[in-house]
């Protein structure tokens, strides 16, 4: 079950491989999440000292978080992965120009966690083309239904 999507990931980048990571998550964090609470419009993944880290991920703070805690909201999160997945992504990343990009937050056996994308940007006539296909199909998908009738 998904919590947050990235939608601007799949119309900014192609997304060639994909990847699940658990998140180290703080316990408000977590009740902010099932509440609903999270953002990922403007997040992004880096690697950093041989760790893959989330940043700008919004999560706000309930209003019932305790008070000698001070929320964070957009604090960076560590990622976890096998260590062989890791290695991959960092030389993909670091020799082939590829970039990390959250593609959404979701639910696995009542864990939360995070799909990253392995992407290549996109191109304005790119971004242009994948409008109008999107577009044609449903054109088709309309001239379909009057068929029918």
């Amino acid at each position: 079950m998904s919590i947050a999507d990235n939608r601007k990931a799949f119309h900014d980048y192609f997304i060639e491989e994909q990847y699940e990571a658990g998140i180290v998550l703080q316990g408000w964090e977590v009740k902010a999440i099932r509440a609903g609470r999270a953002q990922l419009k403007e997040a992004y993944v880096l690697a950093r000292s041989g760790e893959i880290v989330l940043f700008g991920a919004h999560i706000g703070a309930l209003p019932t978080a305790s008070t000698h805690i001070h929320p964070d909201s957009v604090r960076t999160r560590k990622l976890l992965l096998n260590a062989s997945e890791i290695s991959k992504l960092i030389s993909k990343v670091e020799r082939s120009g590829y970039t990390m990009v959250p593609l959404n937050l979701h639910y696995t056996n009542g864990r939360i966690k995070c799909q990253i994308g392995l992407a290549k940007g996109k191109k304005q006539h790119d971004k242009r083309e994948a409008e109008k296909e999107r577009d044609w199909g449903r054109e088709q998908q309309n001239i379909m239904k009057q068929n029918r009738r």
